[in-house]
């Protein structure tokens, strides 16, 4: 059979001169142009480097050839009416440089957002003789159709390129004159002439930018296959739609397969050898090949920049930190067999890491972005990040990356900050600046009632953190591990149906956002359905024999009000829970949420003012019990008139006692006999005399006599009663045993028995401990 097609290489300037008059056009059959400007970008960078863009696929054309009807390149304007050749594949490229090169005109194309722009394209001759810098992102700038680009509010602002001499003053080079050798010699020779640096200096810069730029655009050469004008119709269609499977190009992975092939190293082979390893972590079962290849470029680069700065290379010799394709596709097979297992080794300890906390499965990260940096970070340090203060931190970065919802642009830039910050964070003194994923993450309290899907990051961040903090499983009372995680089928539920919201007027967004979820398994949650909290919990108790004080328990150890639940009060449980995760965020990211102008608070706040008042007086009517005891003040001594120690132990006695039991509430400002005293009485014994450095104290003394994360299960609210202030101390279900330091330095531990506190030490200890629903 008869050969029909040939190949050759021809010049680029050729092919746009071939468009131009009419002699390349496009079949009737070919898709419209729709690249956007960083695809244009992207590719004149390729061209300006030499790299390869892929070869086009041209017809020849004749009278005994396939009859299709021809059109011109978008920006083409030819009065030819029968063209040389058709173009099968690579109208986007050929379309793209015919008009950023030859047109003259500005370029129609659209953003990353799709709105429609007019752009000119210039090359910087600084940026692209600059070796450090990228040639896509630095050198190639794309400018707006009246060559400036301007800052806000219309003024001007950073570039003027509306002149020769502006373009010239600013060093930025035209490209639509590239391939006309008379307009570049002419811009050259003003260039040459112009006041900007010595003549010697400026000779070189251009002698280096036509090197860099100038001379590959000229002789770049395109391959290029011709099929015959043989070739029937049908035969022209079928190879076109094999040739335009909608412009997917090859990834990373395979371009290094193929360069790491040259030396004779099969990195598929590679990979499907270190994947058998990954599948023993559900975290990292559905890695992809380029994220592996991210965390391999960025231990790489790090290790070559910390590198260069040991050696004292000058600033602008030091390599930058990156994981851009870029990078990847310049990763030696050296450096890739010198960091491949590192990066397994950071990646295993990631997976380990979020375990703990709480996050179990890939679909459960918050931003399957941030495990690249964090695999990074655990590949360079190792052991020494798993030191409690390492640990500490490197919790607070995750955190606040996922809640700060830093990644939902995810950026090569911000993986190499965090690589660098936390490296440089993690174990050192405290006076070390923070990272600037740390520093910059905020939180807006409104942003709860938007938290409704896994769509995004902060609710499944929420979900995570409420397990953590020691939610505990409905059937078995103990704390969501792995194992109960997925034999259970733990997911998210609705604690008041949806069902039970509409009836009652709950619109679909409160009923639905995260407040008004938890993490119940499947057979609770069939238990639960869209039946009314009055009804479902006694079903819990009765149909799986959940004691009232075990489920009151677990209730409290989700944040979630045990009265509110039963007595079907949503906006006292809304309200309640949505300050409870406030403060959840607050001590995850050890910095205040923003509460906004309007405060940004539960919608229900308004309404509940009056009622907390009437929650606080149920409790002081129905007097103390397992769950609720009174102290008159938390630290004045009512009878000597002074401050009293024995006063403040009294309440961490207390206090103590609900963590290690079943939770439950204190009122500090109420008497024995239910009258009211108010905190005011403490208040002549703190720096000032407010509720804020009340709460201050009590905090202090629980950090001091206890330890820091038993002061974080407290929740603090005050209320007005009559013009005195009762402190109502919501305590959550300690995960672990607290001990208090007694004033002799003894480790105690109190629970709590009926009404009474109770000291537990020797056999009766190790008894309860043993007995205790406690995490398993």
């Amino acid at each position: 059979m008869d050969k029909t097609f040939s190949s050759d290489e021809i010049p680029l300037a050729d092919l746009l001169r071939s468009a131009e008059r009419g002699a390349l056009q496009l079949p009737d059959f070919q898709r419209g142009w729709v690249w956007d400007d960083n695809h244009i970008k992207s590719l004149l960078a390729s061209i300006s480097l030499s790299y390869p863009i892929g070869a086009l696929m041209t017809l020849r054309t004749g009278p005994a050839g396939p009859s299709f009807a021809p059109t011109p390149l978008k920006g083409v304007v030819c009065g030819a009416a029968q063209p040389d050749m058709l173009l099968l594949d690579g109208q986007q490229r050929m379309t793209s440089l015919f008009l950023a090169l030859r047109s003259q005109s500005p370029v129609p194309t659209h953003d990353a957002r799709g709105h429609e722009i007019n752009r000119h394209y210039y090359a910087s001759i600084t940026a692209s003789i600059n070796p450090n810098l990228d040639r896509e992102e630095d050198a190639i700038i794309s400018v707006p159709e009246d060559r400036i680009i301007k800052s806000q509010f219309g003024k001007t602002g950073k570039l003027d390129l509306s002149t020769r001499d502006k373009e010239i003053a600013a060093e930025m080079f035209p490209l639509d004159i590239i391939l006309d050798s008379g307009a570049t010699l002419d811009w050259q020779m003003r260039y040459l002439e112009s006041n900007h640096g010595e003549m010697a200096e400026r000779i070189d810069k251009w002698k280096r930018f036509a090197a860099e730029i100038i001379n590959p655009f000229n002789r770049y050469q395109v391959p290029v296959i011709q099929l015959d004008k043989s070739t029937s119709k049908e035969a022209v269609c079928q190879v076109f739609e094999k040739v335009n499977t909608g412009g997917v190009t090859l990834t990373v992975f395979e371009l290094l397969t193929a360069t790491y092939a040259a030396e004779e190293f099969k990195l598929r082979e590679d990979w499907d050898r270190r994947t058998q390893k990954f599948r023993e972590h559900e975290i990292l079962d559905q890695l992809q090949k380029t994220e592996f290849l991210q965390v391999v470029t960025l231990l790489s680069t790090y290790d070559r920049r910390r590198q260069a700065l040991a050696d004292g290379f000058l600033e602008d010799r030091i390599p930058g930190v990156s994981c851009k394709r870029r990078e990847i596709l310049r990763l030696p097979l050296s450096e890739y067999n010198k960091w491949a297992d590192p990066a397994m080794d950071g990646l295993e300890r990631a997976a380990r890491f979020l375990r703990g906390e709480c996050i179990f499965q890939r679909r459960d990260l918050p931003y399957a972005s941030q495990l690249i940096p964090l695999a990074a970070i655990l590949g360079t340090l190792k052991d020494a990040a798993e030191t409690f203060q390492n640990r500490q931190r490197l919790i607070r970065w995750y955190w606040c990356g996922v809640l700060g919802e830093i990644y939902s642009v995810s950026t090569d830039t911000q993986f190499a900050n965090d690589i660098q910050d936390c490296v440089a964070w993690l174990g050192e003194q405290d006076e070390v600046e923070v990272p600037r994923t740390v520093r910059d993450a905020q939180f807006q309290a409104g942003r709860l009632l938007a938290l409704r899907t896994r769509i995004s990051a902060a609710y499944k961040g929420l979900y995570a953190l409420q397990m953590k903090s020691g939610a505990l499983e409905f059937r078995t009372g103990s704390a969501i591990d792995n194992d109960a995680y997925a034999d259970q089928g733990i997911d998210i539920h609705h604690i008041f149906p949806r069902k039970w919201c509409e009836k009652n007027g709950i619109s679909s967004g409160i009923a639905n956002c995260i407040v008004n979820k938890t993490a119940i398994d499947a057979h609770i949650g069939r238990i639960i359905r869209g039946y009314s909290p009055s009804r479902y919990v006694p079903k819990l108790e009765k149909e799986e024999g959940i004691d009232c004080q075990l489920l009151d328990r677990i209730l409290r150890s989700r944040d979630i009000d045990p009265l509110a639940l039963r007595n079907d009060d949503f906006k006292s449980f809304f309200n309640d829970r949505f300050e409870s995760l406030i403060q959840l965020i607050e001590r995850t990211m050890k910095k205040s949420v923003n509460r906004g102008a309007d405060g940004d608070a539960s919608p229900f706040i308004e309404v509940l003012g009056a009622r907390q008042i009437d929650k606080v007086m149920e409790l002081i009517k129905s007097g103390e019990g397992d769950t609720v005891e009174f102290k008159a003040t938390g630290r004045k001594n009512l009878f000597a008139g002074k401050k009293d120690p024995k006063i403040e132990w009294s309440v961490i006695k207390s206090l103590c006692a609900f963590l290690n039991s079943d939770g439950g509430t204190l009122l500090v400002g109420v008497a024995d006999d239910g009258s009211i005293v108010g905190i005011e009485e403490d208040f002549p014994y703190l720096k000032f005399g407010n509720t804020d450095h009340w709460f201050l104290w009590l905090t202090n003394l629980m950090v001091n006599v206890t330890n820091p994360v038993a002061a974080t299960y407290l929740k603090v609210s005050f209320v007005d009663i009559d013009g005195k202030i009762v402190a109502r101390i919501d305590v959550k279900p300690s995960i672990s045993p607290v001990f208090a330091t007694d004033k002799d330095g003894r480790k105690v531990f109190f629970v709590r028995t009926g009404p009474a506190t109770v000291h537990l030490d020797g056999n009766d200890l190790l008894l309860f401990l043993k007995k205790k629903p406690a995490p398993g």
